[in-house]
């Protein structure tokens, strides 16, 4: 088992966040997590990239324990709805600085530049580049590291329909070469695409777990979504 999740949780004053929680992820799952605003979504992929820490409960990627960070940055590229770069440094710098706190050799960054489109831009601030460009830059910034699993967290919200399309071929080619991925979405043709499982978070409590096909049969995804 890829990633074991045991009695993860994450409570907040003003909400709910993320209640006793349990999950195990096989290698090379494309996995939809999906649910409305305030399900636990965005704070169950924030507990796994380790931006938050948690109330309760383990995880352990590959055997590893989530506390380990310095092995676990490794392992775990987050792709969150906002991009964290740093708006008034380059793409380049902001490449160079993810790359030293990955400890990753900076050749690395030339290889994301070409795999990425991103040479034309590399000089650019990213406070001038569009939302696309930006989520390109946060995605190439996640696999640094060459992780074994990504998180994204709403990839096409705010994104045209020709981006939206990459990013779903970028998700497709690296779900294609090994990588297990999960991505939190809104849109139901979205999940279609891409998921090969759904799960289904409704006030911080896992209420389905199961393929797509018995996902869009079932009530769950009627009450959601109708």
């Amino acid at each position: 088992m890829l990633i074991k999740i045991q009695n993860l949780s994450k409570t907040y004053k003003e909400k709910r966040g993320l209640l006793p929680f349990q999950l195990e992820v096989k290698q090379g799952e494309l996995i939809a997590l999906i649910g409305h605003n305030g399900a636990g979504k965005s704070t169950l992929l924030k507990l796994l990239a380790g931006w938050l820490i948690p109330d309760s409960g383990q995880v352990f990627v590959d055997g590893i324990d989530l506390k380990n960070r310095l092995a676990i940055v490794r392992k775990i590229g987050f792709v969150p709805e906002t991009p964290n770069l740093f708006d008034f440094f380059t793409v380049e710098d902001n490449l160079k600085l993810f790359a030293r706190l990955f400890q990753v050799p900076f050749s690395r960054i030339e290889e994301i530049l070409k795999a990425f489109n991103l040479l034309p831009f590399r000089t650019n601030r990213i406070q001038v580049l569009s939302k696309g460009l930006r989520q390109r830059v946060s995605i190439g910034r996640s696999l640094l590291a060459d992780p074994s699993v990504l998180l994204f967290d709403e990839p096409t919200s705010g994104i045209d329909f020709e981006m939206t399309k990459e990013i779903y071929r970028l998700l497709k080619a690296f779900h294609s070469s090994g990588k297990t991925i999960i991505f939190t979405s809104h849109r139901p043709e979205e999940i279609k695409t891409l998921a090969t499982r759904i799960v289904v978070l409704h006030q911080g409590v896992l209420v389905f777990d199961g393929s797509p096909e018995t996902y869009f049969q079932s009530d769950i995804h009627e009450k959601l979504y109708l």
